[in-house]
């Protein structure tokens, strides 16, 4: 028999179907949810779509299909096997173990169509369709599956004190056999034999009769698992539910009885936090909670046998569940008085915890509604104002209340994530970012107490699903993700990021605990994701507030793991082989935090280690000229005896083969025509706002967001970085022999990149470099060297190969781009206006 804890949620509830609009009756008949079991015992969802069987030649044999209602695509296909057992429950279930440890269940949304393939099913393994599963659990005798098919019904013993054990008996030999436990069950059911039980109960515990009880435990045991509604029905009713409760506290295995009804009466109160006038409503909550208690506290733990018995009983809690949202929802005084009370400032704080408590239950309950219900329960939520309510909460001191609404704001953000991004946007007209539902949830998260960070863990997933493009509306403008992205980085992004800016102004974190250093892995991780997935924004944040170079100083952070997201980060933007993204990286020298790192882990294997060979390896793989340049002409002394992989002499290889390549005139030639042809921007051409901020000039940007610029005040001999000036053997240097030893290093002109990062007035910050635009685009071996791939069509402009300078967006260019021609006389009136002193040192060169 398949291995399931319980039946699947059905496709429809009690009330009706969810119909296919203007379908036809085959239509909804065939209309399934396929589900599996995962490995928690619980079903997973797979899809809906439509049912139908036929003869698949690749599986030899008749098959069942389902192909999704949305795009047609094969949801299931599995083979009709004639020694499985299938099995029918609740008239609308077909349950059954397509291997050992995987079941599938088919959830019909009417009776016909579970009955049509029923009769597929019991046709291939040649069954009557009057039974409920095609296979015997356990074997019976011939003689006794006779005597089952010849007998018209089973006769129960008559309801007496005396005849108890003989009833115990008959029940548990029942049970094997699905016919005499189908007759077993309708026996019960026509003579009201349950009510009789329960009185005789009562006569054993007044003489305390505690063998009549054992036999009652195992009677009424033996009822649950034969797996009827409507025994259950009659067994759970008001009058009925306690004293089932009561035999069940007698367990022959036990030395005393438990004491479940006096919890359930005495301790176990029932708190209404809102009146509720409904007596039905209460009723069914009163219901609801005690057949709950009694599967999880009063049963004992099922057999896999008696577990596929009980699926009914689970699907009795969770159809209650759906009635009991479904009738609040419709009390529309019981949810105003809810929200208003929320808000009330005049509410004490152990009534406000009743209610977001509640409010939590109430959303935990709406997840067992099938979709379109969903959809109105949280419309209905949303017009009453949980997120204005949930924004005062979260503002609120006590911890319990907080940690309650975020809970329930993930169950808004994971169910509709626009709802919540179209409120932040609007409450963003009226309000101060201070107090913006985002930013209450960021500053939730880098406040979290809890030494694991648990709660921030979960708000960090929930902004990383309110930021994700692949879930935002997809429109012919891309209205939303344009909309609310400008909106998060104008309002949002400074909030976020202030931890990691205010723990970086020196040349190491300024603090460098254990959960300080978990919340910067945190930020740095949706940072990533930022890069990866956001386009223009992050870059214009990036560039604009240093943040690479902030990020970099966390590489000298005593936890690996945090070094190593610092890292990462670096990676992900390499890894998208951006040329702006380059030329910040080069101006500011932002390998030498990497190859400091590198140095200072020694000879140790370990995945800093491989991570950093890494993302060099990458550099030289996909031929990134510029990068490729940089670092060796600024690195390669401190890594050219790095060995034991062959990453750093490829890199000087390839270095060498560019420099070949722009001495020789005819192959410099030949490059650019291929060039040309292969790197136009086409495809990976910049979005169009992307071109236009990227265009715009630094006056146009605001206040605070100007790019760092070169200083030109000299460089100390303290500032160089120490494990490189070691292992480079540099020494203090007067002007004449300086020249010396850039001759015999080759460098082109480029003095030592060892520079020193000093921080004023908070976010701005100035970069102090020995040479502040030494080596221009058109030298040999320079960053924006002709036959870049990151450049995209670049040429060199004359024989001298000297191209301009463009200052677009504020930034100071390495690249020139042939395909701007319209923006060059803007970008030589810009070199005019250099300040004279920086202008001299790009013309010495």
């Amino acid at each position: 028999a398949p291995d399931q804890p319980s039946a699947p949620p059905a496709i429809a509830s009690q009330s009706g179907g969810c119909g296919v609009a203007g379908g036809r009756m085959t239509d909804t008949r065939r209309r399934v949810k396929v589900y599996t079991l995962n490995e928690d015992r619980q079903w997973d969802d797979r899809g809906t779509g439509h049912v139908s069987s036929c003869y698949v030649e690749r599986l030899k044999g008749m098959s069942l299909l389902v192909r999704a209602e949305s795009d047609g695509s094969l949801l299931l296909e599995s083979k009709i096997n004639p020694n499985t057992a299938y099995q029918k429950q609740q008239d609308t279930l077909i349950v059954w173990s397509e291997a050992e440890n995987y079941d599938l269940a088919l959830s019909f949304q009417e009776k016909a169509g579970c009955d049509e393939i029923w009769e597929k099913i019991c046709q291939v393994q040649g069954k009557d369709p009057s039974v409920d599963i095609t296979q015997d659990l356990v074997d019976e005798s011939e003689e006794e599956r006779f005597d089952d098919m010849s007998s018209p019904g089973l006769e129960l013993p008559s309801c007496e004190l005396s005849r108890l054990e003989e009833i115990a008996e008959l029940v548990a030999s029942s049970l094997p056999s699905p016919l005499r436990r189908e007759k077993l069950a309708l026996a019960l059911e026509n003579e009201g034999y349950i009510k009789k039980l329960l009185e005789i109960f009562h006569v054993c515990e007044d003489l305390e009769n505690i063998e009549g009880l054992h036999h009652l435990y195992e009677i009424i045991k033996g009822i649950f698992l034969l797996n009827r509604t409507a025994l259950f029905e009659v067994m759970f009713s008001e009058e009925c539910i306690m004293d089932v409760i009561g035999c069940l506290e007698y367990d022959p295995s036990l030395s005393q009885s438990r004491k479940h009804r006096e919890f359930l009466t005495k301790t176990a109160k029932f708190k209404e936090v809102i009146p509720i006038s409904d007596p039905e409503l209460k009723q069914k909550i009163h219901q609801t909670y005690r057949v709950q208690y009694i599967q999880d506290m009063v049963l004992p733990t099922p057999s896999v046998f008696e577990e596929n018995m009980l699926s009914t009983l689970h699907s009795f809690i969770f159809f209650n569940k759906v009635e009991i949202v479904g009738m609040l929802q419709e009390d529309e005084k019981f949810l105003t008085d809810l929200f208003a009370q929320l808000t009330d400032e005049a509410t004490d704080e152990e009534k406000r915890q009743e209610l977001v408590n509640f409010l939590k239950e109430f959303c935990a309950f709406s997840q067992t509604l099938q979709p379109q219900n969903r959809d109105a329960f949280f419309k209905t939520l949303s017009n009453m104002g949980i997120l204005p309510a949930l924004e005062v909460i979260l503002g609120m001191d006590d911890a319990q209340v907080r940690s309650a609404a975020t809970d329930i704001f993930s169950y808004l953000v994971e169910y509709n994530p626009s709802m919540v991004r179209e409120f932040v946007m609007q409450e963003a007209q009226q309000n101060d970012d201070d107090i913006l539902l985002i930013n209450l949830i960021i500053e939730h998260m880098i406040c979290d107490t809890d030494p694991e960070l648990g709660g921030a863990v979960l708000l960090m997933g929930l902004l990383r699903t309110l930021v994700d493009p692949e879930n935002m509306l997809a429109t012919a403008n891309k209205t939303e993700k344009t909309e609310f992205l400008g909106f998060f980085y104008k309002h949002c992004m400074h909030v976020l990021t202030a931890p990691l800016l205010a723990n970086t102004t020196e040349d190491k974190p300024s603090k460098d605990d254990f959960q300080t250093a978990q919340l910067l892995a945190l930020i740095l991780e949706l940072l990533t994701f930022c890069v990866e997935h956001h386009t223009y924004h992050i870059k214009n944040y990036i560039i604009n507030k240093d943040i690479l170079r902030r990020v970099l100083v966390l590489m000298a952070s005593k936890h690996a793991f945090l070094a190593l997201c610092a890292l990462r980060f670096k990676r992900k933007i390499i890894g998208l082989k951006d040329e702006f993204y380059n030329r910040y990286i080069m101006k500011s020298f932002l390998f030498e935090p990497v190859v400091k790192a590198f140095l200072n882990n020694g000879s140790r294997y370990n995945l800093m280690n491989s991570a950093i060979i890494e993302m060099f390896e990458f550099i030289r793989v996909e031929d990134i000229k510029s990068l490729t340049a940089h670092v060796i002409e600024n690195y390669w002394k401190a890594l050219e005896d790095v060995d034991y992989v062959q990453t750093f002499k490829g890199l000087k290889l390839r270095f060498e083969q560019q420099r070949e390549r722009q001495d020789n005139p005819k192959l410099d030639s030949m490059r650019s025509i291929l060039r040309n042809h292969r790197y136009r921007r086409d495809a990976r051409t910049l979005e169009d706002e992307e071109e236009m901020w990227f265009n715009t000039d630094e006056d146009d940007m605001e206040d605070g967001e100007a790019v760092v610029p070169p200083s030109d005040k000299p460089k100390n001999d303290e500032d160089i970085i120490d494990p490189i000036s070691k292992f480079m053997e540099r020494k203090k240097l007067k002007e004449s022999e300086e020249k010396e030893v850039l001759l015999k290093t080759n460098l082109s002109g480029r003095q030592s990149p060892s520079f020193k990062l000093s921080f004023s007035s908070g976010t701005k910050s100035n970069l102090t470099s020995q040479s502040s635009a030494s080596n221009l685009p058109g030298s040999p071996g320079s960053p924006g060297s002709p036959g870049s791939p990151g450049s995209p069509g670049s040429v060199s402009k004359s024989t001298s190969q000297m191209a301009a300078i463009t200052t677009k967006g504020g930034l100071v260019g390495l690249v020139d781009y042939p395909d701007d021609d319209e923006e060059d006389d803007e970008d030589e009136d810009k070199e005019e206006t250099l300040p004279l002193s920086k202008k001299a040192k790009l013309e010495s060169s």
